[in-house]
């Protein structure tokens, strides 16, 4: 909307509320004038503050009743407990005064985020995934063998096999069950939990097994996960362990084994992230692949002051496995989401969407492989990723031949270097090891097709794709300020 629209717009509806409010004013003297002269229970007009008062109780009546269907909600709305009477009323319930405080959060965020000039004049962008490596469950995953129970898995993303044996493990995910209900599972994260395991070859045993490259040393259909021991109480049916797990499911989660068609479950390491080093520099943890730079994002785009564009953070599935499926940057979630938007900002040309994404400018953000001088020979030093130097920056990624990568131009880098100086960020370029060694990939190229400008970031991590990576606690916040510092001026 154009300031002298706008300024006209808020003309009127100034006006609007003045008129309201002096023809509230009558309706109050006729009102005071009436009660002399009436009962209690006398049936006389609502005034208009009246009216919107009742319709706004009413909405809220509504959305609350929706979210008081989630435990956590309505376990939140109990402190609100001392603004309800203690008679039955139609509205206001503690939920209602919860919903009323969500409502001004999403508010407050939208209006904050939202650029002062239009949106297609371009966005500026943060991007990261908040998949990781790990284990998922087959469609029919229980089985039991020699009196134990195990799940079958499928494993996602690159891991490496011989780390997920012997370490303990926990549970997560949705269960939507045949009447369309969702049931969350986790199971392994709290103090009184059980955990899981997989098993491995004891070393008495294992001298073939020792001889075997480590990529072949645990065969993938051996990654089964040891959930139990103890038979059902019937002797009479077979598959007794099996069945031992599946009451434990039933009665835990009113699930049965047909469920498991219809569930997203995923085995991941067990245990918090903790500090690391005698100083608490660094911090190990599961999934900072891509969690930390996802992170340091939204911290950064929260705390970014007054952004001249709109400002977005994406936060993408399935970058571990190419990026596909209705969740992954590869659809079209995120130009369907801007043109909605655009949409209810009044710029909802099929043009003005295109100049918006063409305009944009983004931070692809994904983790970099930290220099270990364990492993040296992997890295070209003059262009690694060192721990502790700050923000990093990949001008292109791919492997061999930049094969698969964005290759940010020269005048977007320029900018983006001046933008990092001026607000002082520590940053430091780099590539993902030597030019031959491997290599790997974000999302920055699919977000290139849209042509606007796109460059990676992110922060340094040993043990890349481990079930424990580390980050220095310093990168952390140099790309938190990095990032906000981008939304700010790009």
């Amino acid at each position: 909307m154009k300031s002298e629209n706008l300024q006209v717009f808020l003309f009127i509806l100034g006006l609007i509320l003045i008129l309201y409010v002096l023809k509230l004013f009558k309706t109050m003297k006729k009102e005071r004038r009436l009660d002399n002269f009436s009962l209690d229970n006398t049936e006389y007009k609502k005034s208009i503050l009246t009216n919107i008062n009742l319709t706004w109780w009413h909405i809220i009546n509504k959305l609350s009743y929706g979210l008081e269907k989630n435990k956590l909600i309505l376990k939140l709305s109990k402190k609100y407990d001392k603004y309800i009477l203690n008679i039955e009323t139609k509205y206001k319930k503690n939920t209602d005064y919860f919903t009323i405080k969500l409502l001004i959060v999403i508010i407050t965020i939208a209006m904050y985020i939202i650029g002062k000039k239009p949106m297609q004049e371009g966005m500026n962008i943060l991007g990261a995934h908040i998949d990781s490596p790990r284990l998922d469950l087959k469609p029919n995953p229980v089985y039991e063998k020699n009196d134990m129970a195990y799940f079958k898995t499928h494993y996602y993303g690159g891991i490496r096999k011989y780390q997920w044996v012997t370490i303990p493990l926990e549970l997560h995910g949705v269960v939507v069950l045949r009447d369309g209900s969702k049931v969350d599972v986790h199971v392994g994260g709290k103090e009184d939990d059980p955990q899981f395991i997989i098993n491995d070859l004891l070393p008495h045993l294992g001298r073939e097994q020792g001889k075997k490259p480590l990529n072949e040393a645990i065969p993938s259909e051996s990654l089964n996960v040891l959930l139990g021991g103890k038979p059902f109480e019937d002797k009479d049916c077979s598959d007794r362990f099996k069945l031992g797990v599946l009451q434990y499911l039933n009665a835990q989660y009113g699930m049965t084994e047909e469920d498991f068609i219809s569930a997203e479950l995923e085995v991941v390491p067990a245990g918090k992230a903790r500090d690391i080093g005698f100083d608490r520099s660094f911090i190990a943890s599961y999934g900072h692949d891509d969690r930390v730079c996802a992170y340091a994002e939204l911290a950064g785009i929260f705390d970014a002051v007054s952004p001249k564009k709109t400002a977005v953070c994406i936060f993408a599935d399935k970058e571990e496995i190419g990026s596909v499926g209705a969740t992954g940057m590869t659809s079209r979630f995120f130009e369907n989401t801007v043109a909605e938007i655009m949409t209810l900002a009044g710029e909802d040309s099929p043009l003005a969407l295109r100049r918006a994404l063409a305009r944009s400018r983004m931070l692809s953000s994904d983790v970099s492989a930290g220099f270990d001088p364990g492993y040296a020979g992997k890295f070209e030093t003059k262009n690694a990723a060192f721990m502790g130097r700050g923000l990093c920056f990949n001008k292109y990624t791919g492997s061999r031949g930049k094969g698969g990568s964005n290759d940010a131009d020269a005048e977007y880098v320029a900018l983006v270097r001046d933008i990092m100086d001026e607000a002082g960020v520590d940053f430091q370029t780099c590539e993902l090891g030597r030019v031959n060694a491997g290599g790997g990939g974000t999302i920055a190229y699919i977000m290139a097709k849209y042509g606007m400008n796109v460059i990676d970031s992110g922060v340094a991590v040993l043990s890349m794709h481990a079930l424990w990576e580390v980050a220095n606690k310093a990168d952390i916040y140099e790309a938190y300020r990095g990032y906000k510092a981008f939304i700010e001026r790009a």
